[in-house]
Formats: C-alpha cells, sequence, structure tokens
C-alpha cells in the first residue's frame, strides 16, 4: 500500500498554511512528493512553512475571504506548478480582536460574525469554486479536503469554559464558529456529490481539541470529556489528510472524518 500514499508529480494548495495545522500539513504532502503552494493571508507565515519544507514549495500572500485575492492566487500556481490536484481548504480565523470574536452571544456584534463567516465559510466557497474549475479543465479528477470542527458536529459543553483561558484570556468557543464548521460540512456533501461523476472527490476533515495555548483547567476539563483522556497533538491530524488527499481514499468523498479521541462517540 505503499504507492497509495505517494503524491510525487501533484500539486497541492493548503490555505491557512503559516498556522499552527498549517504547517504540518504542508509538510507532511511535501514529504510524500507533493508540490506544495502554501497561502496565508499573511506572506511572512507561508514563507516561514516554505523555508521549513525546503523544495518544490511556493509561499502566497491569499486572503481567501477575497474573490479577486483567490482568483490571482490559484492562477500564481497554476502558472508555477502547471496542474491543482489537491486542494486542503484549511483557512479560518478568529479575527483581528479576540474580544470581540469571545463575545457572548447575547452582545456578538453582526460585523465580527460576517469578518469569521467570510474566512470560515466564504474562504471555502471562493477557493473550491476556483480549484474546482482547474481540476475539471485538467480532466483528471482532484482531491479537496476541507477542515471542520466537531464543534461542526457536536455544541460545545459550556462547563468547560468556566477557568478556562486561550493565550492568557478567558476563552468560549462563539456560535459562529460553531455555525461556520457546520457550513463546511454541509458544504463537502454537496461538493460531493456535484463532482462525484468528473471523479473530484470532497472530503471533511474535523480535529477535535488540539494543544495550542489553552491554559491547564481548560485541558483538564476537556480531556476529561475525551475517551482517550486527553487533547489532541498537532502532528495527529496530519496522517488523516494525507490518507485523504491520496489514492488510499480513491473511493472516499462526502465523508468527514472525525478525529477526536473519541469525543462524538459519547
Amino acid at each position: 500500500m505503499r504507492s497509495e500514499f505517494d503524491l510525487t508529480g501533484r500539486t497541492a494548495i493548503v490555505t491557512g498554511g503559516g498556522g499552527i495545522l498549517g504547517t504540518g500539513f504542508c509538510q507532511v504532502l511535501a514529504g510524500h512528493g507533493a508540490r506544495v503552494a502554501v497561502f496565508d493571508v499573511d506572506q511572512a507565515s507561508a514563507q516561514k512553512t516554505v523555508d521549513l519544507i525546503k523544495q518544490d514549495a511556493i509561499a502566497i500572500a491569499c486572503d481567501v475571504s477575497n474573490a479577486k485575492s483567490v482568483a490571482d492566487s490559484v492562477a500564481q500556481v497554476v502558472s508555477a506548478f502547471g496542474t491543482i490536484d489537491i486542494l486542503h481548504n484549511n483557512a479560518a480565523t478568529k479575527t483581528a480582536n479576540l474580544a470581540d470574536f469571545f463575545a457572548a452571544f447575547e452582545d456578538y456584534h453582526i460585523d465580527t460574525w460576517r469578518e469569521v463567516m467570510g474566512v470560515n465559510i466564504d474562504g471555502m466557497f471562493l477557493m473550491a469554486q476556483a480549484v474546482g474549475k482547474q481540476m475539471l479543465a485538467q480532466g483528471h479528477g482532484g482531491s479537496i479536503i476541507q477542515t471542520a470542527s466537531i464543534y461542526g458536529v457536536v455544541a460545545p459543553d459550556q462547563r468547560i469554559y468556566e477557568g478556562s483561558q486561550y493565550l492568557g484570556r478567558p476563552i468560549n468557543t462563539p456560535a459562529v464558529y460553531a455555525s461556520s464548521k457546520a457550513a463546511v460540512i454541509g458544504l463537502t456533501r454537496y461538493l460531493a456529490a456535484y463532482w462525484g461523476a468528473q471523479g473530484i472527490r470532497v472530503n471533511t476533515l474535523t480535529p477535535g481539541g488540539v494543544e495550542s495555548g489553552q491554559n491547564d483547567v481548560f485541558s483538564r476539563k476537556y480531556s476529561a470529556r475525551v475517551p482517550l483522556g486527553r487533547m489532541a497533538r498537532v502532528d495527529e491530524m496530519q496522517s488523516a489528510l494525507l490518507f485523504l488527499a491520496s489514492d488510499a481514499s480513491s473511493y472516499v468523498t462526502g465523508q468527514n472524518l472525525v478525529i477526536d479521541g473519541g469525543l462524538t462517540c459519547w
């Protein structure tokens, strides 16, 4: 089966490629032979990921919520590498103002809601549209993977947030985040059915809670809800992405691969 995971000769785009999960996603695809276009709204973050890969990779500053930025960035990838075979629709935002992002539902501002939706779901639409069109023109299918969240599948348990912090400030999971991630799963299923006959596979990758700056209170409370008894490591998402991007999943489409240590099984 080793050859089924070989991505040699294929081009992958990873949005949010300079982020906590995105950096590792880019590395695993490159490590299995893919040429990787690292998309991030911050050019410097994208370049840091490229510097880690060191081969057959380019950094592209792309605002996935902006149609022109998406079109120009996708055209740049085609110009550089000739084809696009894999899209990992991974970008998401907490906005520049964490106080606004973590505001209580009763006080949530519509502008913040729209800003988050602009990246988390509009960005998925724009990237899938532009890359899907390129894949159709190429005529040999492709794989699109879209990152969601367990909170697109189940509601967050509000009890775990008492005393919990993220990067030194109180944390919660806002409704806009959960709503946007549920929409990602719906978009995936639609596109899987829409493009199935053309050989374009579309699947969702759904991470559970990943250690990324939360305090011990959050980690302890969250882990108590997980059958495996802990939060996920960043690297534990990477093999799942490789599976969905490669021929190892050649008969898998429209699915939601949940990697949550068992949290959603009870």
